[in-house]
């Protein structure tokens, strides 16, 4: 195969894997030779070669194969002699405090670095396509301030919250708003497996000086899923110490997690306190009028291109009110639906949405129990079961009794007799004091409001 072949399939390429991923991972390969069924390429760094292999080698066999080429595999290599790339300089704003210039990136460190920053953005996570709801949009408001660029003011922001409620859009929305509107930036987007991976590969190489290099010279770092280190002592440590230089240069930090900093188990006290000390913001379950505002917006997306598909009233309602806890669920739901519509040309109406969703609203129908309640109650207050149910005062019994009736109360169709019986044969009177106390208590007490809604989210899970 001649080059000048390899160039007319890199452009089918091109349109197949889109210009992001292109430009990322199919460029930088250089064709070498094609010898007994194996096209061999050389690659920048062996990480490239990896998620090529991994991500795209499918793709590469199929179009060569396709083009007349007898190809049963790929075969990438690091190139020995790749040109020598110029270091980076320290920009100018960072120069004016001589102590806190950052040694310049090595070379082996910069291939690295631009492995790392193809981490691949989604093009469809931006702020525009992010719908904005009360339970979301103080972390889309700070996250907006980030994207702007400018000064920091707080330092981490720490977006936390369960499974997709939206933290990985605002992540990536942010990380697109500094590349357009601050291309002279170094913006770092990776998840902390990655951060794990790059630190125990310098540990084995022995290039942990690179590796530090590498994350200090960075102007804005965005670690997603931090949680993923708890329990990772090794890999704390430097991520420790990495958070810190980089505060101590006035760089710019964003963080995500799936729950609270000071509630991730098995992460070190240093590491709570450093992320604690920045703007640290829920983004709480979604509503039925945000559900239904996101349905919306995909609809819109979708017209282009299922022009000749409509959608019947109620339907959309009917799935923001059926799907829930997940909106990737929620939006999967709605990309089967249009699908499926436009295979057997049919509107999308209740009863196609019914046929067609089965599976997935006999899932969202799961019943929370008053017994699960009562379980999970007593793991989270650490309290027996029996002392929940049981006749006992006292106020450490007493008042995750009390959030045990509330949960009941807001969770399940029980009446207020029945829920009484569950708790040891107690009068509805009873159980309507503890459900009123709770009711104050979360207005007052931020403990209590905010055990209310840890225990909520984990029961609705």
């Amino acid at each position: 195969m001649t080059q000048e072949k390899w160039g007319l399939l890199r452009n089918k390429l091109l349109k197949a894997v889109g210009r992001n991923n292109y430009t990322t991972w199919i460029e930088p390969l250089e064709f070498k030779e094609l010898q007994n069924g194996v096209a061999v390429f050389s690659v920048p760094t062996n990480f490239m070669g990896n998620y090529v292999s991994q991500n795209f080698a499918d793709l590469i066999l199929y179009e060569l194969n396709t083009a007349g080429e007898t190809v049963q595999r790929l075969d990438f290599h690091v190139a020995a002699n790749s040109p020598a790339r110029p270091k980076p300089t320290v920009p100018a704003t960072r120069a004016a405090d001589p102590e806190r210039v950052t040694a310049p990136v090595t070379e082996v460190a910069q291939d690295a670095l631009d492995s790392l920053q193809a981490a691949p953005l989604d093009s469809r996570f931006t702020f525009d396509s992010f719908v904005v709801g009360k339970p979301n949009e103080l972390a889309h408001a700070a996250a907006r301030r980030v994207s702007e660029g400018g000064p920091v003011t707080f330092n981490p922001l720490v977006l936390y919250g369960g499974v997709g409620l939206g933290k990985t859009h605002l992540m990536h929305a942010i990380a697109w708003e500094l590349k357009t509107k601050h291309p002279e930036l170094n913006v770092l987007y990776l998840s902390a497996e990655q951060f794990m991976y790059r630190f125990v590969q310098a540990l084995r190489e022995r290039r942990m000086m690179d590796f530090k290099h590498l994350f200090r010279s960075v102007d804005v770092l965005m670690v997603d899923d931090v949680q993923f280190i708890a329990g990772k002592d090794s890999t704390q440590e430097e991520f420790f110490h990495t958070f810190n230089a980089l505060v101590d240069q006035n760089k710019q930090i964003i963080i995500s997690a799936d729950r609270a900093p000071g509630e991730i188990k098995d992460l070190e006290d240093r590491v709570k306190s450093r992320l604690q000390c920045g703007l640290v913001v829920d983004l709480h379950p979604t509503d039925y009028e945000l559900r239904l505002g996101i349905l919306q917006n995909k609809v819109q997306q979708y017209s282009s291109s299922y022009p000749d598909l409509s959608i019947a009233d109620g339907v959309l309602e009917f799935l923001a009110h059926r799907i829930s806890t997940n909106v990737r669920v929620l939006e999967g739901a709605l990309t089967r639906l249009f699908a499926f519509a436009s295979l057997v040309g049919r509107e999308i109406d209740m009863e196609l949405t019914q046929d067609c969703l089965a599976d997935v609203l006999r899932a969202s129908e799961r019943k929370i129990t008053v017994e699960e309640i009562q379980r999970k109650v007593s793991e989270y207050y650490n309290i027996r079961l029996s002392d929940i149910i049981g006749p006992k005062r006292l106020r450490s019994y007493a008042r995750p009794r009390q959030v045990a009736m509330y949960l009941c109360k807001q969770l399940t169709s029980r009446s207020l007799p029945e829920i009484g019986r569950r708790f040891g044969g107690r009068d509805h009177t009873t159980v309507m004091h503890g459900v009123k106390r709770i009711e104050e208590l979360k207005l007052t007490d931020g403990q209590i409001a905010e055990d209310v809604e840890m225990l909520r989210r984990a029961l609705e899970a």
